[in-house]
């Protein structure tokens, strides 16, 4: 990619299980190969190896200060100038980041997608277009916790603490506000095919280089 070509990066916010990656993953499936890179928020958990296991569980990982979301932005920054970056990969199970990393290289198709994505000015100054996906909480809850027990290793009581003492008090405090940062609001993300169309429409010039 030249210096010159500004790539355009895509913001997907929206409740836990809102549809988001599904929303994102049907974008980029769109999108020919080499001319879109995603990338979740959630990869940018912070470390918490120093504490005991015990002490991680305890922790609110549904804040924003759970996030290294400022190195999301110098990553996105870094991606808009042309160079590639090295996104951390995290272990959800020991809430640990492991060791190895995920080198994502410039397109000129980003996405970058999250609960919190749209909390964190630095965040949404990187943000061409921003999407929130829009679903209601029981189909999130489901979905959920159908998603932690069967990919993150989780217990159903663990999920169901979780959601009652963090999960849902932090929507309602952070990521349903964000909602106004929104360019479009997709009700039923993933399954809004007339709104995945247009969008799509949008994309095709910039991921063609039309």
């Amino acid at each position: 990619m030249t210096d010159h070509v500004r790539p355009l990066i895509i913001g997907i916010a929206g409740g836990t299980g809102s549809g988001k990656t599904t929303v994102a993953a049907k974008l980029a499936a769109a999108i020919p190969d080499g001319r879109c890179a995603v990338i979740d928020h959630d990869a940018y958990y912070r470390d918490q190896s120093g504490l005991s296991q015990e002490e991680r569980e305890q922790l609110n990982y549904d804040h924003p200060s759970s996030l290294e979301s400022a190195l999301l932005a110098t990553h996105l920054a870094e991606l808009r100038a042309g160079r590639a970056v090295d996104v951390p990969r995290y272990d959800y199970a020991t809430h640990t980041r492991r060791r190895d990393s995920r080198r994502v290289a410039p397109a000129p198709v980003i996405i970058v997608e999250g609960i919190l994505v749209f909390v964190e000015a630095s965040l949404r100054e990187q943000m061409d277009i921003k999407l929130f996906v829009d679903t209601d909480a029981d189909i999130r809850l489901m979905r959920r916790i159908r998603r932690d027990l069967e990919q993150r290793g989780r217990t159903f009581a663990s999920v169901r603490d979780q959601y009652y003492a963090t999960v849902r008090p932090m929507h309602l405090e952070f990521v349903e506000p964000s909602k106004r940062h929104a360019d479009l609001i997709l009700p039923e993300g993933g399954d809004n095919k007339v709104a995945i169309d247009l969008i799509l429409g949008q994309l095709a010039r910039v991921a063609y280089g039309l």
